[in-house]
This record gives structure tokens, sequence and C-alpha cells, in this order.
């Protein structure tokens, strides 16, 4: 038996229901009343468990992924080739290079990495350069209230009061932005992102109505998100920073974006493009250029490596948190967020495993 031989990895959908506060809001033209990701276990012959997470629109289409593609490829593989998941990458490349597939490879890779940080007995973050903080700061990110003036300010106002000193809202029009600069104050950075609303010949004059609120940054500002030189000319006529990378659908493509300092800061999400590209891009990210700034809409192992990233990289940033109530909070108890802040575990691997309910899959469906 050799110890690094994989010998599973399975698909656990990660389906958090979850309350903001008013009715559910729309997700693909649908009330959304779960937060779905997937956990992503990966077992080795020694019997040794790490843990990733991939992003999961439809949780039927991914566990297919896993079962079908995924996992044939990776079992009886050594996990510690580094040849693995690029060749995995490129057995794949005609399926798509976004998407389910890609999405199902980057949960394997985060799992990949909690596994090689738990076989040398070591934090995650010191495989990613050493830990540079010890915590960190955790901004409240609000799901969509759809222009809902007093509702903003009643959530911002709760947020703040929890301990919250950085708001980012999911809103599209200064007036919504006023209302919650009126109830945080002068002094706390708020973050507007917009979920691609505007075309590029629109953004300007919807950015320029915000700027008496003064917003911290304009995150995907434009359809589509990809257009790298309308957003290269938006930043040089824009007086607000742009956040791009939620939605990159190329690792590649966002990594360019970090070195050519297209836009101010630039959001890998680990569970769609994976901790190796992420890092990737953190690490074409320049002194006085673009900022690495993950997206972190999401709770489990993602979340996680999303931290240790964080810890390690140079430029300090805020961490993202939906703000809402969960029905089960993952590692509520091993990695709390107290008072707007979070300490990255200095335990091996990630830090901390999945509780035995969600390992279990009561939040499978």
């Amino acid at each position: 038996m050799s110890a690094n031989i994989i010998a599973s990895v399975t698909c656990i959908p990660m389906r958090l229901p979850f309350h903001h506060w008013r009715e559910p809001p729309l997700f693909a033209g649908r009330p959304r009343d779960k937060l779905d990701s997937a956990l992503v276990r990966l077992e080795t012959q020694d019997g040794t468990v790490a843990w990733g997470e991939s992003y999961c629109v439809e949780p039927q289409a991914l566990v297919a992924v896993f079962r079908e593609l995924i996992a044939p490829l990776a079992i009886g593989k050594p996990a510690d080739s580094s040849a693995l998941l690029p060749g995995m990458q490129r057995t794949l490349h005609n399926l798509g290079r976004s998407g389910p597939v890609l999405h199902a490879l980057a949960g394997l890779d985060i799992a990949l990495w909690d596994l090689r940080a738990k076989r040398a007995a070591v934090p995650l973050y010191q495989l990613l350069g050493g830990k540079r903080r010890d915590k960190l700061r955790v901004y409240a990110s609000l799901l969509q209230y759809y222009g809902d003036e007093s509702l903003l300010a009643q959530v911002t106002s709760r947020a703040l009061g929890e301990g919250y000193t950085e708001i980012k809202l999911h809103e599209r029009t200064a007036e919504a932005l006023g209302a919650v600069r009126r109830a945080a104050g002068p002094d706390v950075p708020i973050m507007v992102d917009t979920n691609c609303a505007w075309l590029p010949d629109e953004a300007g004059s919807a950015i320029a109505a915000m700027l008496p609120h003064a917003p911290f940054w304009i995150e995907e500002p434009i359809w589509p998100p990809e257009d790298e030189q309308a957003l290269a000319a938006l930043k040089n006529h824009c007086q607000v920073p742009l956040a791009v990378g939620e939605n990159a659908s190329s690792a590649l493509a966002l990594q360019r974006m970090a070195e050519n300092a297209t836009v101010q800061y630039v959001q890998p999400s680990v569970i769609k493009l994976g901790l190796t590209a992420a890092l990737e891009v953190s690490r074409a990210c320049r002194p006085g250029g673009a900022i690495c700034a993950p997206q972190v809409a999401f709770f489990g192992p993602g979340f996680l490596a999303s931290l240790h990233l964080m810890a390690a990289q140079q430029t300090e940033v805020t961490l993202e948190r939906l703000y809402v109530e969960l029905a089960h909070v993952p590692y509520g108890r091993t990695v709390p967020i107290e008072n707007g802040w979070i300490e990255v575990p200095d335990r091996p691997g990630l830090g901390a495993e999945p509780e035995s309910e969600l390992a279990q899959g009561k939040y499978a469906s």
C-alpha cells in the first residue's frame, strides 16, 4: 500500500439554508433560499482524508462530473505528483475551460493542498509562503435588497453592531449606496458589487452618480466581465477603484489582468479556479499595481483556503463574509468570526475539518 495513492474522491453537495431578513433573493431567475457549494472529500490508501470545495450551481450535475470524470482520472494516482492536476486539466480541456468541470478540478486542487500540508504537519499558509499576519479583518457582504433603502440601513446597522467595520453591497444605484452611507457614517469603507450591471458605455455615468457617497470600490462594473479593454478604459476615466475576477472564465486571463494592473483589485475565487491558480494570481500582483482580494462568497474548505492565502500574501486585504443567518455555520466553533475578525488557524492543513453533519451530507439536498 502506498500512503499517497488516491483511494477515493467524493463530491458532497452543501446546500445551506439561509435567511437575510426579507423574502429570498432571485438567482438565475428563481427565488434562492440556500447557498450552494460542494465539499470534496479525498482519501488516500492509508486512510488520510483531505477536503476541498467546489462552486456548485446544480448539485446533481456536479456529482455526476465527479463520479464520471474526476474520480476515474484521480483514483489510483499519486496525490503528491505535480503532474496530476495539470494532466487532468489537459485531458478534460475539450469539455470547456470554465464551468462545472473546472469547478470540480478547483475543489480537487484545494483538497490536494490540504493533503500536502497535513502530510508535512504544517498549516497550509506555510506552503503558500509563510504567515504574514495572525488574524484578518472580515467585511460584511450583504446580499441584494433591490434598493430597499430602509432595509439596507437596518441590515447595515445590524452588521456594524456585531463588530464589522466594512460593508459590501450587491446593489446598482446611488440611492442604495446613499442609504447605507447615512447608516454607516462617513468613515466606514463601503464596497459596491453591481454583478455586471452595465454595458461599457453606461458604467461611467452610473459610477459618477455614486461618488458623493464615497464607494471604496466598484466590483464587476461591466458586461461582459472579461472585457479587459473596456475595464482598462473605465479605470483610466473613473475616480473609484475597480474590482473584478469572481466571474473570470480563465485563470490565465485574470493573471494577465493582475500583471497589467488592468484594475486596482483582482478577485480570484478558489472554488471556481482552484487555490493553485489563485496563488498564481496573487503572486502576479506587483507592489504599486493590482491587489489580490479573493472573492469568498462561500463557507467551507474554500473559505479556509482563501483565509490561508490572504494570511500569506504580501498585501493585507479584508476577508469577505456573506452576511446572512445560516442554518448551520461551517467552522463556527473551530474558526469563528468574532467582532469582525478571524484568527488564522495553526493546525495542519486547512486548520479545521468539516463538521460531521456536513461530511455526512445532512445539507446535500
